[in-house]
Formats: structure tokens, sequence, C-alpha cells
């Protein structure tokens, strides 16, 4: 059953000035949807929104050679393009509704940086995953996305900043074994976070939607906090460029599980973001902050891509996410599961 339950939203100031428990425990806490809405966003997101995502799909039609040459295998690839290399939930079978293009964050820590810095690689030479630096197209219809998904990534991580802080404060009141500030170094200073701009194929209107989660599986991210931008819906029969104002379908995008087992549809505003917790988060909070359940539904109208970007903000390797395991072992666990 689907349900409507609107998830908490904040401005970006009010973020930064400190919001209080209340508030907190109503987008992160164990009855709520775990995911947080920011508004009032610096002015120049919109407009690299809307690039970012556009070229999602300019990127997704490049020939098979190119896209072969953004591909990295040694990384599982999650690094550069990916498709059909992920397993859909609940089968076995490659997922081919959606391509991928991942990012290392490195440069929001360092701009020089395309993957973690030496010391990190040397010390974990078999976790291409995340140590391989970033492949990034040449093609000339593409020749700013490297400079604006930098920019993208690196305004959202500042934000994912700010919540972090909130989250800091109010996990440090509920669990007296949390590091102070825990939360705001990996946002901070991770070599880690990863980026993934995802391009869901257009469908011809003829698919079998019985299941829900036909356009991406439901899922836990293992991230501590996922930035998300809201979707850009595309009708690409009137070319690759052909951005829509809205989704033309109600019923396609994004799907939370909430605490008791219901299904929630969460709308992102165009002109806001949305955090949401990860299950590294509930590892490290011992379950206070709990991870959300997801996953996409596709459209049933035909010629219709959805475009969106994901910032996992996340530890570095060698961070200790639970008793028995550093964020390298925690995430190669998870990783193999679904490659």
């Amino acid at each position: 059953m689907t349900i409507n339950e609107a998830p908490i939203s904040v401005s970006l100031a009010g973020l930064q000035n400190g919001i209080d428990d209340e508030t907190l425990t109503k987008a992160f806490g164990p009855n709520s949807l775990g995911i947080i809405i920011v508004r009032d966003l610096p002015s120049e997101f919109q407009s690299l929104r809307k690039r970012v995502l556009t070229s999602a799909s300019i990127l997704a039609n490049l020939t098979q050679e190119e896209l072969k040459s953004l591909e990295c295998e040694e990384a599982m690839w999650l690094v550069g393009w990916s498709c059909g290399k992920e397993k859909l939930a609940k089968s076995a079978l490659p997922d081919f509704h959606k391509g991928s293009f991942y990012m290392n964050c490195a440069f929001h820590k360092d701009s020089t940086l395309e993957g973690p810095d030496s010391k990190l690689v040397s010390k974990y030479p078999d976790y291409k995953s995340y140590t391989a630096s970033n492949i990034w197209p040449t093609n000339d219809d593409l020749k700013d996305f490297e400079r604006d998904c930098k920019a993208l990534c690196s305004l959202i991580i500042n934000v994912a900043g700010t919540v972090a802080k909130n989250c800091d404060k109010f996990i440090k009141s509920i669990h007296e074994g949390y590091e102070d500030n825990y939360l705001q170094k990996i946002v901070r200073n991770s070599m880690c976070t990863k980026a993934r701009l995802l391009h869901y194929f257009p469908t011809t209107g003829a698919e079998n939607t019985a299941s829900l989660d036909d356009w991406c599986g439901e899922h836990l991210d293992h991230s501590c906090l996922t930035g998300l931008t809201s979707a850009l819906f595309m009708d690409e029969s009137q070319g690759l460029t052909h951005a829509l104002d809205s989704s033309p379908d109600s019923h396609a995008g994004l799907y939370i599980r909430n605490r008791n087992g219901e299904i929630v549809k969460v709308s992102i505003p165009a002109d806001c973001l949305a955090f949401q917790s990860g299950s590294t988060l509930q590892e490290i909070s011992n379950g206070k902050f709990k991870a959300v359940p997801h996953f996409v539904r596709g459209t049933t109208k035909p010629n219709i891509a959805r475009n969106t970007l994901a910032i996992f903000c996340q530890p570095d390797l060698d961070e200790m996410v639970n008793d028995r395991e550093d964020f390298a072992t925690y995430s190669d666990r998870i990783l193999k599961g679904n490659h």
C-alpha cells in the first residue's frame, strides 16, 4: 500500500544555525522516513543540476566503443561507466534498466585528486572500486562535463556537511559512545565519497510494470548520508537535451519503505536536495539512525528517461564502522552481494 507522507523540509540557513532535536527525530528517528529535504540552496545549484542531469542522456547515448573506454572492470565498474554489471534485486539477472557514471569525490577535499591519496591507495591495493582514479569522457558534446560534475558534487557535499553537523549533535545526545563530530569529519575529509550519475533508460511503454521497483530494485545505500537531486525527466524522442518541466507520470519516481513497512512516494522539488541515511550510519550509530529501504518505479510512457545524481558520503577505507570491520571490509561484503 502506498501512503501519503511528506518528508521533513528545512532551509539551508536553518541547518547552518542548527535545527532542534524534535525536527531531527522526525527526519531520521525510529519512526521517520529517514530522509530530509533541504531548500533555499546556493543560487548556482539549479543551473548546475540542469546541465549535469541533461548530460546524463548524452553520455548514455555515446557509441558502445566510447562507453567501453569509460569502463573500469578492475574497479568492479564503480569508476566510470557501468551498465548491466549490477544485479537486480531478488534476482541474479544483470540490470540493464539503467546506466551509471561513477566518480570518486576526493577532488572535494583536494582539487588535484581524482581518487584517494597515494597513502590510502598503497594501504588497500585490492580495493580498486574505491582507489582507482576517475575516468572522464572526451567527447566534444561533453566538454564541460567534468567541470560541471565536480562543481555540483562539491556543492552537494558542502550541504551534506550541514546535515552531518546536526546529525552529530542528535546522535551524541542518544549514544554515549559516539565520537564528537564524527559524521562531519567523514563528509569533510573522506577521499572515498562516491558520486553516481544515473540514467534510467526509456521504455517502449509496453513493458510489464507489475513490479513497483522495475526501474531500480529495493535496496539500502551503504553510505553514511546519501545526497539526492530531484530527477530530471527527458523526452528523448525530441532529442537528448529535451528536458521536461515535471514528471509525465505521477506513479514514476522514488519510493521509500517507512519504519512500518508502508510504501511512501517521495517527491524532491527541483530546487531542493534530499539527504537520506545509509547502512554505514546505522552501524556507526548503533542503530539509532536507520538506513532507508528505497526503490525507483518506472514509467509506462514511451521515450521517457529519468536522470539523477546521488552522492554517497562515506568513510575512508580504514575507518572502523563497527567492532569488527573497517569500511573497506564492510563495503566489500556488500558490493560482492550485488555485482
